[in-house]
């Protein structure tokens, strides 16, 4: 059962990548914490993927920063940020163009660039007007393969491990305003993609979208006082 102590009732959340099998769980725990959602899309909106009770904000570029920046001017009093917007890709070292590693760089890290700093503009200006409700939570999305790279992820593990050392980064810089700075790293999801990619694996040892979404939930959660900084596993039980 979902922990009600977890409550988000009231507060503005933005969630980047929300309509991947990740986001829509996210976006779906989320929702049942009473926060209201806004989740930026690169088109016209996610269709039958939709959620009821979210706000879509369409034709959303998450690499260009004026696009970023329309679409954090649309929500008011921002209190969390959680960007699982990216991309993966294998190849390897010989194989690996600049494009290829360009685009990683492009999907995993401008994206979270961009993001945190329009947050961070919102939170502040929440906490001018309100100064009772100083600071806000920024969750990140890593990856496992950044700290144990496997062959072939070259560009990939380069690419979440810019984001890891932004987290802490931003972490330290954001501490003394209570914007609390997180990120979450899992190794292979359970994914219906994931599953037809490898259908000889034991898909129980895989991490749920729904178990990564509690930890994401808590992290930005007024609940989380003094976690910041914290790089989390949610591996699930591989190895």
């Amino acid at each position: 059962m979902p922990h009600s102590t977890l409550d988000l009732t009231g507060r503005h959340v933005i969630l980047t990548g929300g309509a991947g099998a990740l986001g829509t769980a996210v976006v779906a725990r989320f929702l049942a914490a009473g926060a209201t959602c806004h989740v930026p899309t690169i088109d016209d909106g996610p269709g039958s993927l939709g959620l009821p009770g979210v706000r879509y904000l369409p034709r959303i570029d998450l690499t260009d920063e004026s696009s970023v920046a329309d679409a954090y001017a649309e929500v008011p009093e921002l209190w969390a940020s959680i960007h699982l917007a990216g991309g993966f890709t294998w190849a390897k070292l010989e194989h690996t163009s600049v494009a290829s590693a360009r685009a990683q760089l492009e999907m995993n890290v401008i994206t979270c660039l961009l993001c945190c700093r329009e947050a961070v503009k919102k939170m502040r200006s929440r906490a001018i007007a309100q100064p009772a409700e100083l600071g806000g939570r920024i969750v990140n999305v890593g990856s496992r393969g950044a700290l144990s790279p496997a062959p072939g992820l070259a560009a990939y593990a380069m690419a979440k491990a810019a984001v890891h050392a932004l987290t802490l980064e931003l972490a330290e810089e954001l501490r003394q305003e209570q914007i609390l700075v997180n990120a979450v790293l899992p190794s292979i999801i359970d994914t219906p993609a994931n599953r037809a990619s490898m259908p000889d694996a034991d898909f129980d040892r895989w991490a749920k979208p729904a178990d990564i979404a509690e930890t994401v939930l808590f992290l930005a959660s007024p609940s989380n006082a003094v976690t910041t900084g914290a790089l989390v596993p949610v591996y699930g039980r591989t190895v």
